[in-house]
This record gives C-alpha cells, structure tokens and sequence, in this order.
C-alpha cells in the first residue's frame, strides 16, 4: 500500500476516538431538559465511555490474535459509526447512555489497534505516533466547537448533529476495506506476542498512563470551573478551555515527532511535566489563568502522545504493540475515568478547588518519577540496539 494512503487511514481512524464523546458537552443542557435527565444520568454520557476505553481495550489483543488489526479496527469503526448513527433516533436517556457504552466500546478496541497499525505499517517510523494524537485532538476540537452549529444547521436538533459525527467512522470504514481485503486474517500462534504485567516496563507504563490520563481528563473536566473560581465569568472560562485544546493541537504533532526521530522521550517526558506542574502551581497561587493554560495545553499536549508512543517504541512488532498498548491503556483509562470524580468529590468536600489541586501536583511528581524510569530503561535498549 502506498504511503500517503496508509498515512490517511491512521489520520481518519484516529479522528474517529474523539468525536462521539466531545461531541455531547456543548449540548448537555438541551439534552438533560428534553430527556429529562439529573446530573449523574448525564455524567455518563462522557465518564461511560473513558471507563470503557480502559475496559475493553484488552479485547483488542484477542480481536487482532483472531482476525488481525485491520478486520479488527474496521469492526471497532463500524461499532462506532453505528452507535454514533443511532443518536438521531433517541428519544429515552437509557438509549442515549447505551449508544454512549458501545461507542465506549469501539474506541477501547481501536486504541490499542491504531498502536499496533502504526508498528506494522511504519515501522522504521514511530514518530508516526503524532499523527496518531494529533487527529485525536482534532476530532475532539471539531466535534465539540461544531455541535452548537450543527444543531442550529440541522433544524435545532441535537440528535441530528450528536449523528452527524457518524460520518467520520463510515468514511474510515470505507477506507478500511482494501486493506482488509489484502490482509491475512489473525495470527499463526506461533507468533502470537504475550505480555505479562511481570514485566516491570509494563507496569512503569501502566503508572505512567494512569497519572497522564488522570491529570488529562481532571484538567478537562475542571479547568473552566477552577477558573470561574477566580473571578472569571462563564465565557471567559469557556475560551479558556477551548485555548487549552488549541494549544495541544501543534504539540501533540511536534513533540512526538522530535521525540520519536531524535530518540529524546526522557527530555521531552520532562519538559512536558514540568509544564504541568507549573501551570498547576499557577492556578494554586490564582496567578493569571492565561498563563496557567499556556502551560498545562503544551503539557498536556505533550504527555498524551508521548505515551501513545511509548508501546510503540517498547515494543518488537505490530503484535507487541498492540498488546502493550491495551494494558497500559486499560490501568491507564480507568485511572483516568477516577480524577474528574475525584476533583469533584474534594471540591464538595472542602468547597475549594485548593486541595484538588495540591493533589494534582502530587500525582505530576509521580508521574515524572515513573518518566524518569521509563527513559533509563528506554535509553538502554536504545545502546543495546
């Protein structure tokens, strides 16, 4: 297959991890009036489906060992467009947190997958790995900015533009076809990879994944309330999370790169958590959030593709890929689906975001620990090699 197609299927099935999910925040006061739904009911319209992106990505491994990673990533695809098609037809919340589950369901089966395709496809090109993030962040960015349009365009219906997303999986899909067709199914057992939480890299990554995905999601979730907190209206704080996506946008694409080509993961894990830590410390202080942004996008921007290269580099083949991809993925999502409860459960708590955040800085110091093992252990094999 030629290059550039190759590129276009990894940028359109990574676009498609994000959407269904951003998608439903811009939308959420419509939806819980018309469906009638209490704040915990729509909670899981968004904690759903990160909890099953760390679930089910283990079912990645047995998916590519039966049917191989391209049947396997159009089948998670196809999971995905139909739950997200499906949203034009709700008219309950139990069928809205059910297509919500399944489509929880195929991005925890692709994660790991796009993992493994990026090792078999290019594999003298790790660095591939920011397209992979990259297009994530896209697809978040898009989907959550375009929903209030779409549903003024689609005759002020949410289910029409919670929908309309489907059409990024069915164009993915399509482009799946031919290298399903070409592709042998599953794998000889012979050379079937196994990876065992014995090994100490696995479990360095799966604490590092876990503290990466908590600290992504508790910014995410409670970035733009912290800042409201401070004094800052509700619309200034909405341009402040929207600033924090931006910024991650080139960051994921660059980082990665340098950092896959120029082997340099242990300089970049630390810049990258160090940014964090500062922009934290800024919102503790309540020093201009502007500025605490700046910090925790190019952060956060970093980190998250980093670790989606990690199992790749780690890893010998397409096979390993994936199965390192999915354990570190499957500690690191459920981990991650905790934070946002936990901020929000010591917020109630103490009615402060101060101790949330002193915790915060509390998991970066640990999650730096665990970077500094990673690239000791990386930089080895690397002189080995």
């Amino acid at each position: 297959m030629k290059f550039a197609y190759l590129v276009v299927v990894l940028f359109l099935v990574s676009l498609n991890l994000r959407p269904s999910i951003t998608s439903v925040g811009p939308l959420l006061d419509l939806i819980q009036k018309d469906l009638g739904m209490n704040g915990v009911a729509s909670s899981m319209l968004t904690t759903l489906p990160v909890f099953c992106m760390g679930l089910f990505s283990v079912l990645a491994i047995r998916f590519n060992r039966r049917i191989g990673i391209e049947w396997s990533l159009l089948i998670a695809m196809l999971c995905i467009l139909i739950a997200t098609f499906l949203r034009i037809y709700v008219s309950e919340p139990i069928l809205l947190v059910s297509t919500a589950l399944f489509a929880g369901i195929g991005i925890g089966i692709a994660g790991p997958l796009v993992s493994g395709f990026i090792r078999k496809h290019f594999p003298q090109r790790p660095f591939m790995a920011s397209v992979y993030s990259v297009s994530m962040v896209i697809g978040a960015a898009v989907a959550s900015s375009l929903s209030v349009p779409l549903l003024h365009k689609l005759n002020d219906s949410w289910q029409k533009s919670l929908s309309f997303w489907s059409i990024l999986a069915l164009i993915a899909s399509l482009l799946l076809v031919p290298l399903v067709k070409s592709e042998q199914r599953g794998l000889p057992s012979g050379h079937r990879q196994k990876v065992s939480l014995r090994d100490r890299r696995v479990r360095v990554l799966m604490i590092f994944f876990g503290c990466m995905a908590a600290m992504f999601y508790s910014i995410t979730a409670w970035l733009a309330p912290i800042v409201q907190t401070m004094g800052f209206p509700r619309s200034e704080s909405g341009y402040i999370l929207t600033m924090f996506t931006l910024i991650q946008i080139p960051v994921s694409f660059l980082i990665p790169f340098l950092a896959g080509k120029y082997q340099q993961k242990k300089m970049w894990l630390l810049i990258c958590s160090a940014s964090e830590f500062i922009g934290v410390t800024l919102l503790l202080v309540e020093a201009s959030p502007v500025v605490a942004t700046v910090f925790l996008g190019i952060g956060a921007g970093g980190l998250f593709p980093l670790a989606l290269l990690l199992p790749i580099q780690e890893s010998k083949n397409a096979e390993e890929a994936t199965a390192w991809a999915a354990i570190t993925q499957f500690v690191g999502y459920l981990l991650g689906s905790l934070g946002p409860l936990l901020v929000g459960f010591t917020a109630d708590l103490f009615h402060s975001f101060t101790p949330a955040l002193a915790g915060m800085l509390v998991i970066i110091i640990l999650m730096t620990l665990t970077a500094l093992r990673i690239g000791k252990k990386t930089d080895s094999r690397i002189q080995q090699g």
